[in-house]
């Protein structure tokens, strides 16, 4: 057989053999397919996040439309801010994990067309070298006829799976430019995200600020209630037993506010009496608050009651979010500590009605005071920038409770 016809041979079998299933990409579309169902689950979790913000968002701004009291007008609307900076987050993490999911599967289909295109050329290249050939002197090649017949016959077989395979490179061509167009709106959707995302931080910034101000000149024992939470976050051996005394010194204020003022002289001696001790209900030390959310929008990465690595249960759930995302109050409460505690950075305290208490760990920043009052939602500070996980616990009487169960 001539040196062309062997080519010819060569690079059709090749193709017959290379192209019909494919096997070195077995292993890459494995580890691809599962990126992209990891890509999947955070693109749903996202979108989740993002509906929920804008609902609560929605909620909020109408809360705040209706409201006639001045802070808690305030209140609702900072809460909102901070729920569309949520949501502007959550639509940043969305339009990431799509453009990871299109990336991913532009780069399976790149190798996949790299390795499909080479038999290909080899064939492309074997045809145009005998297609130069003037018909009279291959009629003058040395070889059999047989060899021709050969030739012929293995071509005949090849030009279907060519033609087969041709056209779904096309296919995949087209595909390979849409998916082109798919990343660049999604890079596009995320830079408009990220502005939106600034302009209403900024703004979510500037008024929790002005709450801020507002909160501290309203509450004459603020700056005195700031020093003893202080003194005894440095008193506290762990953050149980300064949760635990920030309960107590609560249960003492609680009861002070509830005691009635001095009782009128009555007109003939002897004839007071005590007032009624009005019933208590015990519903309020049982429920749990009417709304409870997740602090930070993320993915949960420690769960309640885990076994940690000293051997312990953990006591709260931890939250893996983007850095610096919003970090909001779980449910209307008062802050009983704000500030540094050594080995958990910027913490907040949360009383809630009831005996329950919440406790927010991990924050970079903070926009919140002790004393302050807030609303569900209400923005606490940001994450970390580096290793952004927000911790929450949640307990009830000093007892730790799954805050997942709580979430409405």
């Amino acid at each position: 057989m001539n040196r062309t016809a062997a080519l010819i041979v060569a690079a059709s079998l090749a193709i017959i053999v290379g192209l019909q299933g494919l096997a070195p990409l077995t292993a890459q579309q494995s580890s691809a397919s599962i990126h992209s169902s990891a890509a999947r689950e955070a693109l749903e979790i996202a979108r989740v996040q993002q509906r929920s913000a804008r609902q609560r968002a929605e909620r909020l701004e109408a809360e705040a439309r209706r409201s006639s009291e001045a802070s808690r007008k305030a209140r609702a609307a900072a809460a909102a801010l901070a729920a569309r900076v949520q949501q502007a987050e959550a639509r940043i993490v969305a339009a990431e994990a799509e453009l990871a999911i299109v990336e991913r599967e532009r780069r399976t289909l790149s190798y996949d067309l790299s390795q499909r295109r080479e038999p290909l050329a080899q064939l492309t290249a074997a045809l145009q070298t005998m297609a130069r050939r003037p018909l009279a002197l291959a009629a003058l090649q040395p070889g059999s006829l047989r060899d021709v017949v050969h030739t012929r016959v293995v071509l005949a077989s090849a030009i279907p799976i060519v033609q087969q395979r041709t056209a779904g490179l096309r296919g995949d061509l087209e595909r390979a430019r849409r998916l082109e167009t798919e990343s660049r709106g999604f890079l596009a959707d995320r830079r408009r995200a990220e502005q939106t995302l600034d302009r209403r931080r900024s703004d979510m910034l500037a008024l929790a600020e002005k709450e801020r101000v507002l909160a501290r000149q309203a509450a004459g024992g603020a700056n005195r209630e700031a020093a003893l939470a202080i003194e005894l976050a440095e008193e506290a051996r762990d953050l149980d037993a300064l949760i635990s005394r920030l309960d107590q010194s609560a249960a003492l204020r609680l009861r002070l506010a509830k005691l009635d003022g001095p009782l009128v002289r009555p007109a003939r001696p002897g004839s007071a009496s005590l007032p009624p001790t009005p019933a208590t209900s015990t519903a309020s030390r049982v429920d749990a608050p009417e709304i409870y959310l997740l602090p930070v929008a993320g993915r949960v990465v420690s769960g309640f009651a885990e076994t940690t690595d000293n051997g312990g249960r953990r006591p709260g759930i931890s939250i893996l979010s983007r850095p610096r995302a919003q970090v909001i109050a779980p449910a209307n409460g008062r802050v009983s500590f704000a500030g540094e505690y050594e080995g958990y950075g910027r913490i907040v305290i949360l009383e809630h009605e009831g005996g329950w208490t919440s406790l927010v760990t991990g924050l970079g920043t903070l926009s919140v005071d002790t004393g302050q009052q807030l609303t569900a939602g209400s923005p606490l500070g940001l994450a970390a920038t580096i290793n952004p996980i927000t911790t929450l616990e949640l307990r009830h009487d000093g007892e730790p409770v799954n805050p997942l169960d709580q979430l409405r």
